[in-house]
């Protein structure tokens, strides 16, 4: 099965039916080419929508794959009056239309009526975007699940996300930095649903205008807003049934005049799964098989709102609020059955029936200002505070049990209160201008993160629970970031053109361990340092089809709060987790090439060479012959090889398909000391692939999945293939007011992970299944003017400029 899945998924893309093909130039009445012009092909009995295609710098466009009848061509382009081309179609093979040209049009941009249909992945010379919205198989996903679906990004078994192969990846949502990490993150975007998400930007190699945290880049998650004119709103629901349910409701709407649009949404998300992780280690001449059966509920609300106002042409203030509440319960079946390597008797089985409970807030605040003379000056400043507060609890009962699992032989029971609160604040200020035939910029950035943690344990007797203040502590981490940037980017001539960017921050950080217990406590870690990142980016444009580019970058991944805190956290009585307060920032320097080939087919080559890479590690205990933890540590470098190849191709005129092909060599090195070496080499590989479908009666079909080959996550876990496939349909009622997806994701459930680790004597082989396998009912309903404004604000990341390393 997996071999034919993925031959269908190489082979479709390689066959086309042998239909006409139409071309054509546009041009403005005194002969100047209409650059990016929207060409439309409608059939003339059914009026329905055959083809669309855009102008090129040249005005040409090209249509390929038109099958035989009767259509009528359509040129539009704001502001010059419509072409239409009457056109019957019986088996001319190529049909050139010659150079059309426009007259004079009298419309006015505030009463022009805008409606398209994204493509689901449009790669531009900065970023690769993933348009949640306009894939069908997005409806019951959380953002955990449209990441692995996303281009170039994987997602590995503890949920730690990779772009091109690399880890240390920066997560934003709307532009700004989400300053949590671990289980803590995971469960954010768990609760965040694919309803609420218009699309999400991959940028790998960020420009000097970002700051410089995340060795594989950035991943901004946008949120969508309402900016249509006029009273409008969306009313959307979700169901989604796997082994458990889960669901959503949400409103979204906003009201907006020409001085000024408020927008907001409001929804209640019910959010329930599981996840299944099986281990078989071997270590200090004891064999252990572990088991983790893990499920959770959860609820909660969250809403957005906010508003621009327009005081002119050129200025606009905005204030946003953004917050939720979010409550889930986790029930984790822990069971360790011990014995010797040697013998398949097993000697006393651990079971740990852990309970946790987790309780977040989340509120944050924007004042933003944007000044634009409309000539390429521009001055943005935003103002941002935000917490995320959680409070947890967790019941851990460990049971020793015989080998018939009858007898208890003895209990230890813990119990953990770890509340933390992060608080965050922010100033940026970004300054454009035109100068000497290119684009300046400059800016500033002051950041300040303040993560305070308590981590209480307990040890329950007879039900009362006595604190161990020899594992209880408090952690707090105080990080200050000052940075400035400069970037300057011009065209070198015709068909060069060069970014040049140069990026300081001034770190200065404290980690503060306070143990209960005072002979446990340690001074604090003092950080404070200097780095600098420089980027570059030249582009070649052969000519208008052909264009190529290289960029350059460095960048830091800094480790944060969860990673730092050394004491232990108790997975069960011989599995723990405890973090390095020793770590150092890892440094990477990443180098890309890329091409591409008709506006359509993209190609990128990258090497990125890592130091200090952060990673995560399993190992014996040096004291408990049983026991295992986890933890984390610079690995001494990495060095990873990726490509990536991403096509949109015709097969008909309504059969498109778009492809996805990464490929990536992975190297890690590092030694320790006393035979823990770390010395892995792999290739992976990942193919995705969407069909979309036109169907009788309206409807559109949808056929998506990918095949991932074996490859490395974090520093030795060697992990096996996997595979999904995704089906959906779609139709809208009620001239398209009405939109309802049904969608069946991982119809055969093979998208699982299984493989290996080996470190420092400790081999251990593992898999691990979730609720993947899921059939997802979504409806949404548009109601109000639906008028789209040409004028809108650009806040965050995205006013970032979309230049080659700009």
């Amino acid at each position: 099965m997996k071999i034919l899945f993925t031959l269908l998924l190489l082979l479709s893309s390689l066959f086309a039916f042998g239909q006409s093909t139409i071309s054509g130039t546009l041009q403005e009445n005194d002969g100047a080419p209409v650059v990016f012009a929207n060409i439309a092909l409608y059939d003339s009995a059914t009026e329905e929508l055959t083809k669309v295609e855009t102008t090129d710098e040249n005005g040409a466009f090209k249509m390929l794959n038109i099958v035989d009848g009767n259509y009528y061509l359509l040129a539009s382009y704001i502001g010059l009056e419509d072409i239409r081309q009457e056109l019957e179609i019986s088996g001319q093979g190529e049909i050139d239309l010659g150079v059309l040209s426009f007259g004079i049009g009298g419309i006015e941009l505030s009463e022009t009526i805008v409606t398209a249909s994204r493509v689901m992945v449009e790669v531009k010379p900065d970023r690769t975007v993933f348009n949640v919205d306009g894939t069908i198989n997005a409806a019951g996903s959380d953002a955990i699940e449209l990441l692995r679906k996303a281009p170039g990004v994987t997602v590995d078994n503890n949920e730690n996300i990779n772009v091109l192969g690399r880890a240390g990846v920066l997560l934003y949502v709307d532009g700004k930095r989400i300053p949590i990490a671990g289980d803590e993150l995971t469960n954010y975007l768990r609760n965040l649903s694919a309803e609420q998400i218009d699309k999400i930007d991959i940028i790998s190699n960020p420009g000097a205008k970002y700051e410089a945290e995340g060795n594989a880049g950035i991943i901004d998650i946008k949120l969508k807003k309402a900016e249509n004119v006029g009273a409008n709103g969306t009313v959307s629901m979700n169901a989604s049934q796997g082994k458990k349910f889960r669901g959503n409701t949400r409103f979204n709407g906003n009201v907006r005049t020409e001085k000024f649009n408020l927008f907001g949404n409001v929804g209640y998300n019910d959010n329930n799964g599981f996840n299944d992780i099986n281990f078989n280690s071997t270590q200090n001449g004891l064999r252990l098989v572990e088991s983790n059966n893990m499920n959770w509920s959860g609820s909660g609300f969250d809403f957005r709102i906010g508003g621009d106002y327009y005081l002119s042409d050129k200025h606009t203030i905005g204030v946003l609020a953004s917050g939720g509440q979010f409550d889930n319960e986790n029930l984790n079946n822990n069971r360790i059955a011990i014995g010797l390597q040697s013998s398949t008797t097993i000697d006393s089985i651990l079971i740990a029936e852990n309970v946790s409970l987790n309780d977040r807030t989340r509120n944050t605040y924007n004042l933003n200002y944007r000044y634009d003379t409309k000539n390429g000056t521009t001055l943005n400043v935003d103002l941002d505070y935000g917490s995320y507060d959680s409070e947890a609890t967790l019941e851990q009962p460990n049971q020793y049990y015989d080998a018939a699992e009858e007898v208890v032989l003895t209990e230890v029971v813990n119990r953990y209160d770890t509340p933390s609160d992060i608080d965050i604040s922010t100033l940026k200020i970004d300054f454009e201008t035109q100068v000497v035939g290119g684009t300046l910029g400059a800016g500033t950035k002051l950041s300040n993160v303040v993560s305070d943690n308590t981590f209480l344990v307990y040890n329950v007797h007879g039900g009362e629970s006595i604190r161990n203040d020899n594992n209880s502590n408090r952690f707090k981490y105080d990080e200050m970031v000052y940075a400035g940037y400069v970037s300057f980017a011009r065209p070198l001539g015709d068909r060069w053109n060069m970014s040049l960017g140069l990026r300081g921050e001034q770190t200065k950080a404290t980690g503060d361990l306070q143990a209960f217990n005072p002979d446990l406590t340690e001074p604090p870690v003092e950080i404070d340092y200097l780095s600098w990142f420089p980027n570059a980016g030249l582009t070649f444009t052969l000519n208008p089809t052909n264009t190529f580019n290289l960029n350059y970058g460095r960048r830091i991944n800094r480790p944060d709060y969860n990673v730092l805190n050394p004491f232990n956290f108790q997975l069960s009585e011989i599995s723990y987790e405890k973090g390095n307060p020793f770590l150092n920032p890892e440094i990477v320097n990443n180098v890309e090439l890329g091409y591409t080939l008709m506006y359509r087919y993209n190609f990128k080559l990258s090497y990125s060479f890592t130091t200090n890479q952060i990673t995560r590690l399993i190992a014996p205990d040096e004291f408990d012959p049983r026991a295992n933890f986890i933890s984390w540590d610079n690995l001494a470098e990495q060095s990873v090889w990726s490509f990536n190849a991403s096509a949109p191709v015709d097969l008909s005129t309504k059969w498109n398909v778009y492809s996805n092909l990464s490929i990536s060599h992975l190297d890690n090195q590092a030694d320790y000391g006393d035979g823990a070496v770390v010395d892995v080499q792999a290739w992976s590989y990942s193919i995705y692939q969407q069909h979309t479908l036109t169907l009788p009666g309206g409807f559109k079909g949808e056929v998506s999945g990918y095949f991932a080959g074996p490859g490395v996550w974090g520093g030795v876990f060697e992990y096996d293939t996997s595979w999904a496939l995704n089906f959906g349909v779609q139709k809208k009622f009620l001239q398209d007011q009405l939109n309802v997806k049904l969608s069946f994701n991982d119809v055969f459930y093979q998208s699982g992970w299984s493989g290996v680790s080996r470190f420092d004597g400790l081999v251990s082989s593992g898999s691990g299944n979730w609720d993947s396998r899921r059939a997802s009912l979504s409806m949404s309903y548009n109601f109000g003017n639906q008028k789209i404004q040409s004028r809108q604000r650009k806040t965050g990341l995205e006013d970032e400029a979309s230049r080659v390393g700009q």
